[in-house]
């Protein structure tokens, strides 16, 4: 009896000594299985392959994790990646860097990589992904899987053909959407803006089966100057997976007030106030020209209803070089109206929605010249570059631009008029649209920016750019609408701007405050910048949004919101009459507005 106890207990201590020895490696081995492996080879344009090329990989938070140099036959490899999206660069003195995102590495697979070195535009291009000997599912037992009678009704279920791709079977998935009700001022893009005195906008986003997204924005209320109601609609539309380009119809109509036209000819008809209407269709498309090399290309097709009907195009482009995944170079170019799609920079939870509900409230800046409407078309030339280090970023830009039917606020007297170039403003009682004319300028900006820590930002931006002045003495003899034009003249003038942005810690308060100063007795015209994360405004800006308590029931969020703009009134421009009354130019007039959103 105990001759064949101690024989059983040797027998399982020995089964138990060969599965501590086995263990190991099927654990490895089964671990090896769920990582990838990304490798690839380095020539030049004639495909001789390079040896000691730096191969830098950055994992999808633009964080170096693995760093090699190639061999002698210009070969490296990236052995046991976790399954994920990484970035690489590739380096060689003589040779421009070499840049690739959004590699996919699959559990169990190799990525091959082929990467072209040149003097200009070097080159990555991804050959293909075979899967590793030793995958836990082949292709041939997964279609065995497919095809057996037992399986299939699984798959059926969870691996249809449009989950395989990515794209939700369901119609409408990721559905959001943002309420809001407020009240003041314009907004600081337009001079006769879209938003009304007491209105509410809202926009509801949704994705159509996964892959194309379907949004729709609108804005409805009363001016306090008009009785008619002010009213704007825009429908976006982006393929997504599909391809092509993302289309956005807007159609907006503003009823003017009555001061300045009654009894006066406009466009050959006399009598009440004519309505202001617009619809823009835009197209805008992204594409990858090139390794590290992104276009950004669109234009407008817009129509302004006003006494007359006038038609235009608005084309514009962006290219973005990534010369390194911390740093980048653009040139932008956009002509007619600003090319609002291209903006940069929102610090807003969902950009997309913001982006249209801003381009909703600004209008094309229409004017009045000798009784026939003018739309202020510029073109614009813009280069920028932008480099991050850690918590800092520098970027600087500069750009040249040209304007035409300039059109600014004039704050008159009650009983100033000019016949046919006065246009009225539609935020306050005795503010009009003036027709400035065409003029020129170029100018550099320089921005630095420090993430103090994770709830605060600070920004330093200094430029020098074109301004508009007075003559020396600056007074209207005759009051007629040339002599005021000729008075307005171009000038170059240096500004700078500080701006500090954050979250309160405890009440969770988002503020955004900033100070620019450009000097006295000087005009400074908004630039839509087209490769800066800024939106120059003159004086101090304050912007505050607080969220509010809810019911655990809503299925969203509630904040409270307040902008006040150019709080101390600078950057106006005074005129003087002959008689000693004053008129006053201004871009970005004191304003405050005040809303409460609902966000769901």
């Amino acid at each position: 009896m105990n001759a064949q106890w101690f024989s059983g207990a040797a027998r399982v201590a020995t089964i138990l000594a060969l599965g501590l020895v086995v263990a190991p490696g099927v654990s490895e081995a089964a671990s090896n299985r769920l990582l990838g492996a990304l490798t690839g080879s380095v020539r030049d344009g004639a495909g001789i392959p390079q040896m000691g090329a730096v191969v830098q990989l950055f994992n999808r938070f633009d964080k170096q994790i693995e760093r090699v140099v190639t061999n002698g036959t210009g070969e490296f490899a990236f052995a046991a990646l976790m399954p994920d999206v990484y970035s690489i660069q590739v380096t060689l003195n003589s040779f421009m860097p070499a840049l690739r995102r959004n590699i996919t590495v699959q559990p169990g697979g190799t990525s091959v990589l082929a990467i072209n070195l040149a003097s200009v535009l070097s080159s990555v291009e991804l050959v293909y992904t075979s899967p590793n000997s030793g995958t836990l599912m082949s292709e041939d037992w997964k279609w065995i899987l497919r095809s057996s009678m037992t399986t299939r009704p699984v798959f059926r279920i969870f691996e249809t053909e449009a989950a395989a791709q990515g794209i939700s079977p369901s119609f409408f998935s990721d559905t959001r959407g943002m309420i809001n009700v407020s009240a003041g001022d314009g907004t600081p893009l337009s001079y006769n803006g879209n938003q009304p005195d007491l209105g509410t906008t809202f926009a509801l986003a949704t994705s159509v089966f996964g892959g194309s997204h379907l949004q729709v924005t609108g804005n409805v209320g009363y001016q306090s100057q008009s009785e008619l109601p002010t009213t704007g609609f825009r429908t976006s539309f982006s393929p997504g997976q599909v391809g092509g380009p993302a289309v956005k119809l807007t159609m907006q109509q503003v009823a003017l007030p009555m001061r300045g036209f009654s009894g006066t000819t406009i466009g050959g008809t006399q009598g009440n106030a004519p309505m202001l209407r617009t619809m823009s269709l835009t197209f805008i498309e992204n594409a990858e020209v090139a390794d590290g090399v992104n276009l950004e290309y669109g234009a407008s097709l817009d129509s302004v209803t006003f006494v007359d009907r006038l038609n235009y195009i608005s084309p514009f482009a962006r290219v973005t070089y990534h010369l390194s995944p911390k740093s980048r170079l653009q040139i932008g170019y956009s002509s007619g109206a600003p090319a609002l799609e291209l903006l940069q920079g929102t610090n807003d939870s969902d950009p997309t929605l913001q982006r249209d509900m801003m381009a909703l409230a600004v209008l094309p800046r229409v004017s009045l010249r000798n009784g026939q409407a003018m739309v202020q078309r510029s073109q614009n030339t813009e280069i920028g570059y932008e480099i991050e280090a850690g918590t800092r970023t520098f970027s600087i830009s500069a750009y040249r631009e040209t304007v035409g039917n300039g059109a600014l606020t004039m704050s008159t007297p009650q009983d100033f008029f000019l016949a046919g170039d006065l246009l009225p403003e539609l935020s306050s009682t005795n503010s009009s649209v003036f027709n400035i004319g065409r003029y020129q300028r170029v100018g550099y900006t320089l921005t630095f920016t420090q993430q103090l820590n994770d709830r605060f930002t600070g920004a330093v931006s200094y430029g020098r750019g074109g301004v508009l002045t007075t003559a020396e003495d600056g007074t209207v003899l005759d009051g007629s609408a040339d002599e005021l034009r000729g008075l307005i003249r171009p000038a170059q003038r240096h500004w700078i701007r500080g701006r500090v942005s954050g979250v309160a810690p405890v009440m969770g308060t988002r503020f955004t405050t900033s100070y620019e100063w450009s000097g006295s007795q000087s005009l400074t015209p908004g630039h839509v910048y087209l490769t800066q994360r800024l939106y120059p405004e003159t004086g101090l800006n304050i912007r505050v949004r607080q969220p509010l308590p809810h019911w655990d029931a809503l299925p969203g969020r509630i904040e409270a919101s307040a902008e006040l703009r150019n709080l101390l009134a600078q950057g106006y421009l005074p005129l003087s009459l002959a008689d000693g009354r004053r008129l006053v130019l201004a871009h970005s007039p004191r304003a405050l507005r005040g809303g409460l959103s609902f966000i769901f």
